[in-house]
Order: structure tokens, then C-alpha cells, then sequence
């Protein structure tokens, strides 16, 4: 109909008047179909008037502001408003005019974002969790992200803990894995870099992070305090490492396996073409690398560092559990170096005890060898050493202690602890 009319006037030589009369329209109608090509649609001249609402909108407007800084759950629903409107204030209009007006103040409230470019040789970081079984033990890991947006390249190495020494760890993996430095790198607001955050928005660095950025020469930025989407780029890499190479529940040998894989899944990874590009990962990847920092020549030291003292069992605490030291330096102070994978502790210039590091709770972790020499001297407690409860001996040792034990008394108890001594000796070598 709207077409005939239109073309009956104007290509046909037909009026207004008469092509009212022929299709029965009114001739303001016809007026309407000549001036648009298309039917226009209802188009609203002036705002909506809310003669019943409008004393109260001050009033919800302000409830939906202080909504803003309260938990999710605990925020009002439309019935709510209106319920709080009728007890409270006397409100006599219907619901609908409510929950109308709250759901079109709401999108007002919602945040926009502004599209972003991302430069070659920039990275973002962020750690995620998730659900891995080491040594048939299912255990949380925490797995350290660092994506480069521009080639959308990524690496992932999974620890025990969350923590100062695997952060840097995680960043020389990281930086060996793109074979450079990015230039800038953004961050969460994590407590492992940041010490504070003063009232003009400035982010004060710990000094591990300070260290760290000295050593690699990279600068750092910080998103918003929880503002996940100021570093999305990262964010999503978090998921889909979770969802896509922790699904199902990953088994592994070892930390280092499991690492391994991660490792080569984001070599895998670089061969595909990612929605909206025409470029695989890796010819992007090429402008990152062109633009990334040279590596210096040693990584940087990833551990945390606490002075403390060998306690009269020459043992030394961290973190709630207990690593021994050779006996002879029971009551020195000595400085101790947590590394991810192991504990090391020096006595001034020399290097005295290394462990394999615990993330039990309360454990003593002992080297039997360090106790030896305590023990010639102390023969007695040879039976209840808690240190040698875990040296594992061939069975003729036990038999040479009863010949000694039996042929010298209790010098045999000595003499056989000498013989234990030699074992330190032969590790040495």
C-alpha cells in the first residue's frame, strides 16, 4: 500500500486528493507516505512523563548510587525500591512504573569501554588456580600468565604458592620462553609488587618487584583496583590455559613435568589464527620480538631471602617448617635463601645446607649427614636420632653394628657412627 500510494502521486500524476479517495487514507496519511521512503515509525516528541514517579526519582537515583558500593547480593531489586517507596515515603503509583524507570537508570550506570591498541613488545601478567595431581596428589596450583596483546603469545608455568619467589621465577621462564624483556609489563595490584597504594593513586613497589625491574630494566603498570578488564587481554589467557589445558584434571609426575607441557602447549599455540586476525601467532609474535629488551646475561636471583638463627638442634625455620645445618653451626646466625624448588642457607661466605623445599606445614627436614659428628660424640642417641630415621642403609649395616657393638661394647656404638661418617666423606667427593 505504502509503495502504490507513493508511486501513484509521484510517477503517475495522481493528487492527494484523489489517491485518498482511491485507497480509502486519509489525505494527512498520504501527506505522511510522500514525505518518507520508508514508514517512519512512532517517534516520541518529548521525554516521558512521569507524573507519579517524578517527586521520587531524586530519591531512587540515589539508592542505585549507594548500590554502587555494596556487594552484588546485597543491592536492591526493583520490588524492593518500590516496596521501600510505599512504607517509607508514601508512595501511591504501581510497580511497573518502578521497575521501568529502574532498569533504564541501570544501563546508564553500566561502564563503557573504550577499544584499545596494543603495541608491539608490551605484556600483561597475572596469576590464575586451578586443580593438578603431582605424584598422584590432586593439589591447587597457581600458574603465572604473561601475554604479549599484540601477538596475543603467551607462556604459563604453574607452582605450589603464590608467592614473592615464584613471581620472579615465573618471569625468568617467562622472558626465556619470548627470548627478551618487554618493555612495559601491567599488573593487578598484587601485595608480591606492591607495597602500598598512597592516596594520589601512586603505587609504591616492594623491593623484591624494585629488584626485579632493576634487573630486567622493564617498566611496570598497574590496573585498578579490581578492574580485571584494564589487563583483559591477560585475563582471558587465565581461562583459557584453565579451560582448555587443565580440562580434564592434569596428571603429572613432577612440577617439571607438568611445566614441560604447559611449555609446549604455548609453543603449539602459536600456530593458530586467532578470530579477527589474518596472521598466525607466530608471524605476529616477530614484531613483539623485534621490539622486545635483550635478556641479561644471568637470570635474576628468584628467591626471598631471611636472616635467622640455627636453633640448638641446628635447625633453621621458614615458613613453619624446619631445614637442618651441619651441627657446628648450631646457635650462628646464617642467611637463608627460599627458591621455589629448594631451600639454600649460607654462614657468611659459605654455602652450609640444600634442600629440597617443603610446603607441608610443621616439618622437619632433615640431611642425616649433618648430624653425624654430633652423634660420634653423642653416642647414646644413635637409636632415637630422628635425623637417621630416614637414611635408608643396606641391611649389612645393621649387621656390622651388632659385630662392633658386640666385639667393643659401647666404644662400638662410636666406632660405628665413624663408619657412618665415612658416608658423608664419599658425598662429598
Amino acid at each position: 500500500m505504502y509503495a502504490r500510494v507513493r508511486r501513484a502521486v509521484q510517477v503517475d500524476g495522481m493528487s492527494e486528493r484523489q489517491a485518498a479517495r482511491e485507497f480509502g487514507l486519509a489525505r494527512k496519511t498520504v501527506r505522511k507516505m510522500l514525505a518518507y521512503a520508508a514508514p517512519p515509525g512512532y517517534r516520541r516528541k518529548r521525554p516521558v512523563a512521569r507524573p507519579k514517579l517524578g517527586p521520587w526519582l531524586g530519591l531512587i537515583d540515589q539508592i542505585l548510587e549507594d548500590d554502587e558500593a555494596r556487594p552484588k547480593k546485597q543491592r536492591h531489586t526493583a520490588r524492593r525500591i518500590f516496596d521501600r517507596l510505599k512504607a517509607e515515603h508514601g508512595f501511591a503509583g504501581g510497580y511497573t512504573i518502578v521497575k521501568d524507570y529502574v532498569r533504564e537508570a541501570r544501563l546508564q550506570h553500566r561502564e563503557v569501554f573504550v577499544p584499545l591498541a596494543h603495541p608491539p613488545g608490551d605484556a600483561q601478567a597475572d596469576f590464575g588456580e586451578a586443580l593438578v595431581s603431582i605424584g598422584g596428589v590432586e593439589q591447587k596450583a597457581h600458574f603465572l600468565c604473561v601475554d604479549l596483546p599484540h601477538s596475543d603469545d603467551a607462556f604459563v608455568v604453574a607452582f605450589p604458592a603464590e608467592n614473592t619467589e615464584s613471581f620472579c621465577e615465573g618471569h625468568n621462564q617467562a622472558f626465556a620462553h619470548f627470548g627478551g624483556v618487554p618493555r612495559t609489563i601491567l599488573y593487578d595490584n598484587t601485595k608480591i609488587a606492591v607495597a602500598e597504594i598512597t592516596g594520589d593513586g601512586t603505587r609504591r613497589p616492594t623491593e623484591e618487584f624494585s629488584r626485579l625491574r632493576s634487573h630486567y630494566l622493564f617498566a611496570s603498570k598497574f590496573g585498578r583496583p579490581a578492574k580485571g578488564n584494564d589487563k583483559g587481554k591477560v585475563e582471558g589467557l587465565v581461562g583459557y590455559a584453565r579451560r582448555n589445558w587443565m580440562v580434564p584434571v592434569p596428571h603429572a609426575a613432577s612440577w617439571a613435568e607438568l611445566n614441560a607441557q604447559l611449555a609446549e602447549d604455548c609453543r603449539q599455540r602459536r600456530t593458530r589464527k586467532l578470530w579477527g586476525h589474518a596472521e598466525t601467532i607466530a608471524t605476529r609474535f616477530e614484531r613483539d620480538r623485534e621490539r622486545l629488551l635483550p635478556l641479561p646475561t644471568v637470570p635474576y636471583e628468584a628467591c626471598a631471602k631471611r636472616a635467622a638463627r640455627a636453633s640448638s638442634q641446628a635447625l633453621v625455620r621458614f615458613a613453619t617448617n624446619d631445614y637442618s645445618v651441619p651441627t657446628q653451626y648450631a646457635h650462628r646466625r646464617v642467611l637463608l635463601k627460599a627458591f621455589v624448588w629448594e631451600i639454600v642457607i649460607a654462614c657468611g661466605s659459605e654455602l652450609i645446607a640444600q634442600h629440597e623445599r617443603s610446603y607441608g606445614r610443621a616439618e622437619m627436614i632433615f640431611d642425616p649427614l649433618h648430624y653425624l659428628a654430633l652423634l660420634e660424640r653423642k653416642p647414646r642417641a644413635l637409636d632415637q636420632a630422628a635425623p637417621l630415621a630416614r637414611l635408608h642403609l643396606p641391611a649389612e649395616f645393621a649387621e656390622l653394628r651388632q659385630q662392633m657393638e658386640a666385639r667393643l661394647g659401647q666404644r662400638g656404638r662410636r666406632e660405628y657412627v665413624q663408619v657412618l661418617r665415612l658416608l658423608g666423606d664419599v658425598c662429598t667427593r
